[in-house]
This record gives C-alpha cells, sequence and structure tokens, in this order.
C-alpha cells in the first residue's frame, strides 16, 4: 500500500509492504521462496503493521536480523502489547491498514507540515494498492531503480542499480547491486536481460510523456518478468532542472510558459558561476554570510597589491581582508573570490562582488585575520598563512581548505533559450548596473536592454588615473583643479566610447561623480608619506589636506551632487567627456543617447545649477566639433526630501532613477556597512520583517518610491521611472515596480538573468489569474 499526495513534496504516511502475510500464506512461500526469504517478508510485514498500524512503540519491533527467532519475537510482542494475536485474516489487514494511513495524513503535524509546503487545507491523498512482487526466486529476480537523465547536469543517459535476490530497497538479502545500464565488463542488468531493459526505457519514455516530467522508476523482477512497482519525480540540482524543462518544452511535452514558470529565478545562481561540486567532500574551516554567488579555488592573499601581482602572475588568489574599502577595488578585480571578517549583505565587499560576479563570503566574524603576519586563525585554532590554497563557496557562505572540485557553469544554449522564451512573457524593462567595459560586456552577454546606471568613480581607481585625481585633489585654485581634470578627460572620454560602442546604441545611464574625495586618499600614515613623495609635496601639507577633507559622517556629507555645486570643474570635465565619447561612438557604428544622472538630490535648484552648467557644456562640444547630439538629463533619487519634491525635480529631469541603497539607509537612519551587526537580532525579535537591504521596504521606502513616482509623473507624465540600487535583482522588488508602473528595474549584471525570469514569472502568474 503507497500513499499518493498530489504533490509528492507534501508527503505522507509510510509504504506498507506485503499486507496479506499471515501464517498460512507464510508457510506457503517458504515452500516455494526458501524458509529464510519468507521469514524476512513475514517479519517486516510484521514490523511495519505495528508501527504503522497499530501503533506500537517503535523500540519493540526495531529492525533486527531476519530470522525464525526474530519473526517469533515480533510476533508475541505484539500479542503482549494488544493483547490479541497478530491478525490473520487478509481483509482486516487491509482495512486497518487503509484507515491507518488516512488518520496519518490528518494528524496535526502532518497537515502542518504540508502546510508549510504550499499544501491547500483541503489537500486530499490517493491510496495505491498493489499486488505484491518479491524480488527473489528462479531465473533473474531483484529490486531496483533505473532514471534517465543526470541528476547533476540533465544530461539524457540510463543510469540505476540492480540487486539480485531482493526483497526491496531496505531487504537485500544478498549479492550487492550492479548497474542497470551496461558498463562494457558484461555484468549490468542489460547485459542480464536485455528484454527488460528495453521494457524499462519504454516505460520511462511513457512516464516523461503522460506525466510531463523525468521520472525514475523503481521496479521489481521475478523470474524475468518485470513490474514497475513506482515513478516519483528525479531528483535534480539547478543545472538539471533547466535543461529538463527546455528539452520538454522542445519535445512539445510542456508549453514554453510552463518551462519557464518550472524555473526559480533564484536558482539561476547556480548556473551563472562557478559551483563546487554537490558530491565532492568539504573540508568547510570558515562560515559567513553568502554574499556573492559562486566558488573559486585560489590562494590566500592579504592585500589588494598582493592581489594584483597574484594576478600578474596568472595564479588565482582569494582576497582575505577584515572588511574592503574603495582602494580594494583594484585587488577585487584581480582577485578570484573575496573573504572578509566584518560586514553584511550590502557591505562594501558584497556589493562590489555582486558586480564583478566574484563568489563573496562576509561576516565570518569567527575568523581572526593578522593582515600585517599575513595569516588567518579560524575558532578550532586552525591557521593559514598567505599562499594556502582554499575554495571559496560564495553560494553557501564557506571557505574551505584546499582545492575543492568544481563544475563549471551552465550558459549552455538551453540556458539562452529559457531565457528567450522569458523576454516573451515579461512586460518591464531589465538594465544592468555596469561600472567597467567588462561590466558592460557581461551585461550584453546577459541582454540587458542597457546600464542603468554607470558608477563613473569606479574609474579613477586605476593606478595612474588614482594619482591625477589625487593631484586634483590637491589643486590650490579652480584652474589647477581643471588643469588636473584635463588629463582625466581623454581616459573618462575611452572609457565611455568603449562602454557606447559594446552597447551598440542601447540607453547607457552615466552617474556623475558621486564619493567623498578623501575616499582617494589613503588611509595610512605610510601611505600618506608615498603620496608626498609621488606629489614632491611636505607631508605636512598632505596630512592636513587629508585631515580638512575627513568627515564625521561622510555619507551625509560632502558628495553627490554638493561636488557638482562646489566643484564644478568635475561635473563639466565629466559632461564634456559624455558628449565627445556620444560623438565617437555614433562614427564607430554606434549612435546612442546618452543619460546623465545627478546623484544625491536633494532640491529642484541643485538640479537647476548642475543642468546650466551642463547644458553649456553641451552647446561647447556641438560649436568645437560642428556636430549635433542628443542627450537626457536625469535625477538619482536617494533622499527622502527627493522623493517628496519629485514633482519639483521634475521639471528639470528626463527621469528618476530610484537609488534603493541609500535611500533606504536615509530612511532607517541605518548605515548599511553597520547593520549587520544587529540586523539578524532585529529580524528574529520582529521589530523587521526583512532586512531592509536585501529586501525592499514596501511600507517605508516603497511609500516614498510610489510618492516620488506619482508626483514626478503628475508634472511630467512621460517621465521615466526605475530603481538601480542593490534591490532591483529581487523579485519581490519586480512586482512592486510593475505594480507601480516603473519602465525598468537595473541591477548587477550578474542578477540580469534572474530578473529577466522573475519579471517573466510575475507576468505569467498575472496571466493565469485573469483567465482563472
Amino acid at each position: 500500500m503507497r500513499p499518493s499526495p498530489r504533490n509528492p513534496e507534501w508527503g505522507g504516511p509510510a509504504t506498507i509492504l506485503n499486507v496479506g502475510l499471515n501464517d498460512a500464506r507464510h508457510r506457503a512461500l517458504a515452500e516455494r521462496l526458501g524458509q529464510g526469504a519468507a521469514d524476512a517478508l513475514y517479519l517486516r510485514f510484521v514490523q511495519a503493521y505495528a508501527v504503522h498500524v497499530a501503533r506500537l512503540d517503535p523500540d519493540m519491533f526495531e529492525a533486527r536480523a531476519p530470522s525464525a527467532e526474530a519473526l517469533k519475537a515480533a510476533l508475541r510482542a505484539y500479542e503482549d502489547e494488544t493483547d490479541e494475536p497478530f491478525p490473520q485474516d487478509p481483509a482486516q489487514q487491509l482495512g486497518a491498514a487503509l484507515r491507518s494511513m488516512a488518520r496519518a495524513w490528518e494528524g496535526t503535524t502532518a497537515r502542518l507540515l504540508r502546510q508549510a509546503k504550499g499544501a491547500p487545507a483541503e489537500a486530499g491523498l490517493g491510496l495505491i494498492v498493489q499486488q505484491m512482487v518479491p524480488g527473489i526466486g528462479a531465473g533473474v529476480s531483484g529490486t531496483g531503480n533505473v532514471q534517465f537523465v543526470d541528476p547533476v547536469t540533465g544530461t539524457a543517459g540510463v543510469t540505476g542499480r540492480f540487486v539480485a535476490q531482493s526483497l526491496g530497497p531496505d531487504g537485500a538479502i544478498a549479492n550487492g547491486s550492479t548497474p542497470v545500464a551496461s558498463d562494457g565488463t558484461g555484468g549490468a542488468l542489460q547485459d542480464l536481460a536485455p528484454g527488460v531493459f528495453a521494457d524499462l526505457v519504454a516505460y520511462g519514455a511513457a512516464c516523461r510523456a503522460r506525466l510531463r516530467e523525468e521520472m525514475q522508476l523503481e521496479f521489481t523482477l521475478a523470474d524475468g518478468r518485470l513490474s514497475v512497482i513506482d515513478a516519483v519525480r528525479t531528483a535534480r540540482g539547478a543545472r538539471a532542472e533547466l535543461r529538463i524543462a527546455v528539452a520538454l518544452a522542445q519535445d512539445a511535452i510542456i508549453s514554453t510558459a510552463e518551462a519557464v514558470r518550472r524555473i526559480e529565478p533564484r536558482a539561476l545562481s547556480e548556473l551563472l558561476h562557478p559551483q563546487v561540486d554537490p558530491r565532492a567532500a568539504r573540508d568547510a574551516f570558515a562560515r559567513g554570510i553568502a554574499a556573492s554567488p559562486g566558488a573559486a579555488v585560489g590562494r590566500i592573499v592579504f592585500s589588494a597589491a598582493a592581489a594584483q601581482a597574484s594576478a600578474a602572475r596568472d595564479e588565482p588568489c582569494i582576497l582575505v581582508r577584515r572588511e574592503t574599502a574603495p582602494e580594494d577595488i583594484r585587488g577585487m578585480h584581480a582577485a578570484s573570490g573575496v573573504l572578509t571578517e566584518r560586514g553584511g549583505m550590502t557591505s562594501h565587499a558584497a556589493v562590489i562582488a555582486r558586480g564583478l560576479g566574484l563568489p563573496c563570503v562576509v561576516g565570518a566574524s569567527a575568523l581572526r585575520i593578522d593582515a600585517r603576519d599575513r595569516r588567518l586563525q579560524t575558532a578550532e585554532g586552525r591557521v593559514f598563512r598567505e599562499g594556502d590554497i582554499i575554495t571559496l563557496d560564495g553560494t553557501a557562505g564557506e571557505a574551505l581548505a584546499g582545492a575543492a572540485e568544481m563544475l563549471a557553469p551552465a550558459l549552455d544554449e538551453d540556458f539562452r533559450t529559457l531565457l528567450g522564451w522569458a523576454d516573451g512573457f515579461r512586460d518591464i524593462g531589465v538594465r544592468a548596473n555596469a561600472d567597467t567595459p567588462a561590466d558592460a560586456q557581461t551585461a550584453r552577454d546577459f541582454a540587458a536592454e542597457g546600464i542603468g546606471l554607470c558608477r563613473t568613480e569606479h574609474m579613477f581607481f586605476e593606478p595612474e588615473r588614482l594619482i591625477v585625481m589625487r593631484e586634483m585633489i590637491f589643486a590650490n585654485t579652480p584652474a589647477d583643479r581643471a588643469s588636473a581634470l584635463e588629463r582625466l578627460l581623454p581616459m573618462q572620454r575611452e572609457d565611455f566610447a568603449r562602454l557606447f560602442e559594446i552597447m551598440q546604441g542601447l540607453p547607457v545611464t552615466i552617474r556623475l561623480f558621486d564619493p567623498p574625495l578623501h575616499e582617494f586618499l589613503p588611509q595610512t600614515r605610510e601611505g600618506l608619506r608615498e603620496l608626498a613623495e609621488a606629489l614632491d609635496r611636505p607631508l605636512s601639507d598632505i596630512t592636513r589636506r587629508a585631515e580638512a577633507l575627513a568627515e564625521a559622517n561622510p555619507m551625509l556629507g560632502m558628495r553627490g551632487v554638493r561636488l557638482g555645486v562646489a566643484m564644478p570643474e568635475i561635473y563639466e570635465m565629466q559632461a564634456r567627456a559624455i558628449f565627445e565619447a556620444t560623438l565617437i561612438a555614433a562614427g564607430r557604428g554606434a549612435p546612442v543617447v546618452p543619460e546623465i544622472m545627478i546623484p544625491l538630490v536633494s532640491a529642484m535648484r541643485e538640479v537647476e545649477l548642475i543642468k546650466t552648467r551642463i547644458e553649456a557644456v553641451a552647446a561647447a562640444v556641438r560649436t568645437a566639433l560642428g556636430r549635433d547630439f542628443d542627450y537626457r538629463l536625469g535625477v538619482m533619487v536617494e533622499t527622502p526630501r527627493a522623493s517628496l519634491r519629485a514633482g519639483d525635480i521634475a521639471r528639470h529631469a528626463a527621469f528618476l532613477s530610484f537609488g534603493t541603497n541609500d535611500l533606504t539607509q536615509m530612511t532607517y537612519g541605518l548605515s548599511r556597512d553597520d547593520a549587520g551587526r544587529f540586523m539578524s537580532a532585529y529580524v528574529n525579535l520582529g521589530v523587521f520583517p526583512e532586512d531592509p537591504f536585501q529586501t525592499l521596504d514596501l511600507e517605508g521606502v516603497g511609500e516614498l518610491l510610489l510618492i516620488g513616482a506619482e508626483r514626478g509623473r503628475r508634472t511630467r507624465p512621460d517621465l521615466t521611472l526605475s530603481i538601480c540600487g542593490e534591490h532591483g535583482g529581487n523579485p519581490e522588488s519586480i512586482a512592486f515596480c510593475r505594480r507601480a508602473g516603473f519602465d525598468y528595474v537595473s541591477c548587477s549584471p550578474y542578477r540580469v538573468p534572474l530578473a529577466r525570469l522573475a519579471a517573466a514569472h510575475l507576468a505569467l502568474a498575472e496571466r493565469a489569474e485573469k483567465t482563472s
């Protein structure tokens, strides 16, 4: 007797085998199959009946080796516990088993468990009564299972095991197992009984067509006669799930819409990056927050410089830091993965790693990192030094000793096919946050519909640019500042031209310079001394200037549009670089209408001032080069006041892009870099339902988005609306943006596939609701 719920994941009562066995049947089986086999069959039934039907203490009937004595002991224990002999009437056994399974299904615990897995309260249970076929006897007899796809990759192929002279998966009485499919050695089931193997393949194909799924078959052979006992959904990982769904749709067994619905968007993370092979052994020495998915093997390094040196030698490395800062970006670009002692999901390391597609584990607080001695120590006392090989598993949030076995990314034709189908269903745009040409190429490869956020400050951390940037910071007059910026202009211009060329006419939104200037200065005295030598200035001048630029609260200080107003030369240089790059790209056959975005706006007057200067630069470029071009000017909404005054701001903006990272920080009054210290406690205590830096706060931040959208479009109906923070790739955020009428979401390049699929899921779910 087998339970058969509508969804196997809902669970159900245990299968009961050998119903109908009694003393008389036991004697008959002993004559036909032998005393040992008969005793084993009867003992298994008595144990199952006592525990699952009569509800007796399992310890009284614990599994023991089959024998005549064990059988007698089980029958005696049953009679002692129930004050009546073991039932001999098959009809009585069957009725009691049916009632017991029904009661088990309706039990409180079972009901709560299946409701937690999404089962409706009225979910019913089917009960299947099958003839027992013991896999023992003359000829080819035994039990086995067979599946028709690889559970890890999803590639077609017959695998499985067969146990000769076996009572079932937990009742083998001899011989061990052999493969179902032939491996060339001659001992497989296919070699012993090729007709049976052909029947299994045919039954597998029939199940695939009728059940619309890849199934694993459980079967029994009795003297060469095949009985298929059960068919269950083949266990599989994300790679196999996608390949199976695409194959079923291509064979017209399911629709393309159903194939898209079958793949969970978050499961795509396993396909986009290398992963640790789930079949491999793991020696985890550190655990933290899985901040960016994927896995990498490399040698430990403790500084950005060491990471760059390792990359120059073509040696993969894992950058290990207490926490990262902007000056570590070059090292992160060079590293294969990032491990930090501190930080949360929205810390600097996590955000940059997701953008770069690097595996990253943050908040591994049990580690003790000593960058000076270039060593780290675990809570158990294990010590790892620079140069030691480790594996970083950003998907599981673990660091493993040694080089683990890996699986390559699965960005194959099936992956592209499924996402192509998804694009046909979604109704909201998906762009990428891309700061470099490499990021832009990744975004293009993942079919992003443009760049929704290009953070230009990341372009200034290259060594040859950083020194010029520092010269600009230490300039004493606007003229000196403009002179330094003039040297940065051709670098910026070529960056933008390459971005435009890669994106081939797709929209590119460039955020003007945002961070405070002190982020470009060394943080140590040794670094300041080296800077003084590079600039040929007294160390005291360098130190005084660095101290003058320091701020008590940089997040709310001299950054964003405030820099553009106070030091207009910076934004003027960037605008000129954008416009000249636009003309270069057009000459190369990649015409584009750039979108210039002003960061950290809180007042309409700020937009007016910057807009006036940008228009003047545009006019100067048109006059100097004798060619015309178009551009769009917009605002990055990151302050609550900008949301509230969006109606005023929209008078001077063609688009509003909500930067939900800073908007969440300013709405809550929380630093995303420090919130990890108490966020888990807040969530556990119910202060916040979720970490607002991971899941968009619909009640607070979401209301500001709705207010800004409504007021902006009231002023300007054709206003383009989007979000470009870390939330942009989350399915929950995409659902909110669809309902609010936003035009697109923008997320890190490696989250673009997830966003495309999530948007398709939402559109298909809405369509299903309308038709039901």
